[in-house]
């Protein structure tokens, strides 16, 4: 969601913050702004709607700093508007930039009026800056009114301040949102991204929950949430600044579609050998961990919830233990029954999902034999908080609607299933499990060529309102993932559903109006798929078919095949089958005109409830 970027030097900042809003985009948001101290007073830029409005703002209105924030909003409290929009500022110079939810922010605003403060915009951010203005009343101090008054607040927040008090600094504070500080030098700079900074620097410090710092030009000083100061490690980035560029894709999803061969395979490189997965993959402890599971339970969110559920069917078909998923907002506010030996596992692009990082710490204190998290972000909070790690190696993920990051999820926890059934019953099955794994780049590759077949049948999409998706066993889970998909990007009203489903009600809404997907891998369960669709076609629907070439699925009246140029196993039908469903989203979204890699109302990371 929301994304910060500031810094610290004796060049001028706007550049540099301009294009690290533009690196953050992918996250979604509705306005942008920035704030500079230029000759040690405060000047602030706002504007509506995309970045290049602002860039728009600043050929217009031109400003420079030494000292600067900006920052990318997707709107909490108060309405997409040039005064909701931050920076929002106090008196006497104090400008703030801010993601996540303030939840005292009522109480906090209330005092604040009797105090004589006057608010211009409906933001929890604005109570922020009034607070430490406050607090600097009593202390010139800007580190330590931004520490006395983040003590103040509940809720999630990663927030950076500067102020005409003390122009030569930013200071930023950190609770349940990432927060990073870049080192450079003679010049430091703070991002809630590392990718923000990747033309500036490849050093990087991660604040960690509580902590405030104070960043100059040559110093950063880190106090914790026990008001100790601190050294954070120093990690070295290896992500490619060039990762985050289109390259000559038309959008960063075609994109990321087209890297998804090599996404797996670099999920896979180096964690198997000979026939063999290395436990060591998921951490030096993972081995003893991994004979002991005797059930599984799974947390996740969105697309990252659909690849669990995957996950789980093949957890309990081949391990034979016990194995479900959770949506993790609602895992976090109930109270599970734990069986002995549960490993809990939780699922994030981002690693910083507000609702999975959350079911994550209710986990460490619930009573789970360990944690495990799947996740494509190394530096993530998911990662530091985890037990054990597999790390999907996806790269940047910038397109909103998940899509390379699906498909290594879904080869992540197959490699997670292979590793607990070394330990039962399935062991034998191992070198075949890796084999069917290590096939699935070239599989990949293949289906893309499907490219060209799927842009023409998303004609038929574009005036549509409704769709339905159909799938049995695992690909239920891709059916509900392309459907997802199709609403996310194109605005298609669109549900998935067990095929077998459709007679207990969503067969009322079939007409010729309608289009009816369905995905069809030849497995035991192929004839009882074509049963469902024959409901279908009797009652006039226009159905949709992407079937595996053994099942000699050809088109006929009512019914259009769309053959998969590769026969799939039925470990790897669902991460194959999930390529035409991005495919069809995409070319859809294009005919209609709307905003593929950004669409409208939705964040890439989620980091508030």
């Amino acid at each position: 969601m929301c994304g910060i970027v500031g810094m610290v030097a004796e060049r001028n900042a706007v550049p540099i913050l301009m294009e690290g809003l533009r690196r953050l985009e992918y996250r979604g948001y509705d306005s942008a702004g920035l704030a500079v101290l230029e000759m040690n007073s405060l000047r602030r830029l706002r504007a509506v709607g995309k970045v290049i409005r602002l860039q728009e703002a600043l050929e217009a209105t031109p400003v420079a700093g030494l000292v600067g924030i900006a920052h990318t909003r997707w709107a909490t409290h108060g309405v997409p508007t040039t005064e909701n929009a931050h920076p929002q500022i106090s008196r006497d110079g104090i400008a703030i930039v801010h993601n996540g939810i303030i939840e005292n922010h009522e109480a906090l605003r209330s005092e604040l009026k009797k105090l004589g403060y006057v608010f211009t915009s409906e933001t929890d951010t604005e109570v922020i800056a009034h607070r430490i203005h406050f607090h600097m009343a009593g202390c010139t101090d800007l580190f330590a009114a931004v520490r006395r008054t983040v003590a103040e607040l509940t809720g999630a927040y990663a927030l950076a301040v500067i102020s005409e008090a003390d122009p030569e600094c930013v200071v930023m504070a950190r609770e349940g949102c990432p927060a990073v500080v870049g080192l450079g030098i003679d010049e430091n700079f703070i991002a809630s991204d590392v990718a923000a900074l990747l033309p500036v620097t490849r050093r990087f410090m991660f604040l960690e929950e509580g902590d405030v710092a104070e960043i100059r030009r040559r110093s950063v000083r880190i106090v914790d949430a026990q008001n100790r100061t601190v050294n954070r490690a120093v990690h070295e980035s290896d992500m490619q600044a060039e990762a985050a560029e289109r390259g000559p894709y038309r959008h960063f999803m075609l994109k990321e579609i087209h890297e998804q061969p090599l996404a797996v395979s670099q999920t896979l490189e180096e964690r198997t050998a000979g026939g063999k997965l290395l436990d060591a993959a998921f951490g030096p402890s993972a081995s003893a961990i991994f004979k002991r599971v005797k059930a599984v339970h799974i947390a996740a969110c969105g697309t990252s919830y659909h690849s669990g559920l995957v996950g789980a069917y093949f957890i309990e078909q081949v391990c034979r233990i016990p194995a479900r998923v959770e949506i993790a907002s609602e895992y976090r506010y109930r109270n599970p029954v734990i069986t002995p030996d549960t490993l809990f596992v939780t699922i994030s692009q981002s690693g910083e999902t507000a609702d999975t990082l959350a079911a994550l710490r209710n986990a460490k204190r619930a009573g789970y034999l360990s944690t495990l998290t799947i996740c494509n972000v190394a530096e993530s909070s998911m990662v530091r908080e985890s037990e054990l790690v597999l790390l999907t190696r996806a790269g940047p993920e910038i397109g909103v609607a998940s899509t390379k990051a699906f498909t290594t999820q879904l080869t992540a926890l197959a490699m997670m299933m292979v590793a607990l059934a070394k330990n039962g019953e399935a062991a034998a099955q191992e070198a075949e499990l890796v084999r069917e794994l290590l096939q699935l780049p070239g599989l990949l590759e293949k289906t893309l060529s499907l490219d060209a077949e799927i842009q023409a049948l998303s004609e038929s999409f574009a005036d549509k309102r409704h769709a339905l998706f159909l799938g049995r066993g695992p690909l239920q889970a891709i059916a509900l993932e392309g459907a997802l998909k199709l609403k996310e990007i194109s605005y298609i009203h669109a549900e998935g559903y067990a095929a077998a489903e459709l007679k207990h009600g969503p067969l009322a809404l079939v007409d010729e109006n309608m289009p009816v997907v369905a995905v069809a891998p030849n497995n035991e369960l192929l004839e009882k798929l074509k049963s469902n669709l024959h409901e279908v076609r009797a009652r006039g629907g226009k159905l949709i078919v992407f079937a595996d070439p053994e099942t000699r699925m050809r088109s006929e009246e009512g019914i259009t095949v769309i053959q998969m140029p590769v026969h799939a196993t039925a470990l790897q039908a669902p991460i194959v089958f999930a390529i035409p469903m991005q495919l069809l989203a995409y070319h859809v979204a294009v005919l209609k005109g709307t905003d593929v890699d950004q669409p409208r109302n939705l964040a890439k990371s989620l980091t508030v409830e």
